[in-house]
């Protein structure tokens, strides 16, 4: 099977993978294909299978990455994903092949993800990037990790910013970081969160990360989508948002 790289000329008329058939959030789908545009200029690239399925990956330069970590001289990936039937074919390891061999292209020091200690919602798989060689940079109070693949013995070891380990979130009510990085966040935390939280009177406070420095300040490395409640992190998962989802996430509140 063939993949593409889209491009800005190709973004207008292609898929991006999430929420193509989601009418709900068409505006956050067409929000997430502005932002792949405006980060185009700055390297970033969005590569996909070239059939109507989740099948990608997403890189870029550590240092424009809205992703609040020092990683300079690396490539950082962003969304990575194979789903469905999809799974077990070698599309991850021949996309994350592909991200290699442009960080080896780049004269890269090698390439960052940021996961979980254990696997969180939109976020790469830690067992199976280990599998494939990252190993761990750093680690966060609140589960992230860093991991990093070197590509040459002298390669610095990336960490996250120091917003990641102090991580100072109000302790009032809900927290919520979201981009445009994802074509899910924007409807969920506009909508299905905030009449989560208003029908429970739960305060909210939604921080929207429009900017390479915001993301970069970011007290969570998961600038996609990160819930917090009492200032506590709870999830990265988009879904904590609805109605039918919130308490199984927060089911203590007053």
């Amino acid at each position: 099977m063939a993949y593409l790289t889209l491009t800005p000329e190709t973004l207008d008329d292609a898929h991006i993978c999430c929420a193509f058939s989601d009418k709900k959030c068409q505006a956050s789908y067409q929000a997430k294909k502005q932002w792949l545009k405006q980060e185009y200029q700055h390297g970033y690239r969005f590569r996909r299978l070239d059939e109507r399925a989740k099948v990608f990956i997403e890189y870029g330069p550590a240092e424009t990455a809205w992703q609040p970590i020092q990683a300079d001289g690396y490539l950082a990936l962003g969304c990575f994903w194979v789903s469905g039937k999809y799974k077990g074919h070698g599309h991850g390891k021949q996309l994350l092949a592909d991200a290699i061999e442009a960080a080896k292209q780049q004269n890269k020091q090698g390439l960052v993800a940021v996961v979980g200690k254990k696997k969180y919602h939109f976020m790469s798989d830690t067992k199976w990037l280990k599998g494939q060689g990252f190993n761990v940079a750093d680690e966060a109070p609140n589960g992230f990790v860093l991991l990093y693949y070197p590509l040459n013995d002298a390669a610095e070891i990336p960490q996250f910013r120091e917003s990641v380990h102090t991580a100072n979130v109000s302790t009032e009510g809900c927290v919520a970081y979201y981009s445009h990085r994802c074509p899910y966040a924007e409807y969920h935390v506009l909508n299905s969160l905030q009449q989560s939280c208003a029908q429970r009177g739960i305060p909210l406070e939604v921080h929207h990360l429009e900017t390479l420095s915001q993301a970069q300040a970011c007290p969570s490395p998961a600038t996609i989508f990160s819930l917090y409640y009492q200032g506590e992190f709870i999830t990265t998962d988009i879904s904590a948002s609805m109605e039918s989802r919130f308490d199984k996430f927060i089911p203590h509140h007053p």
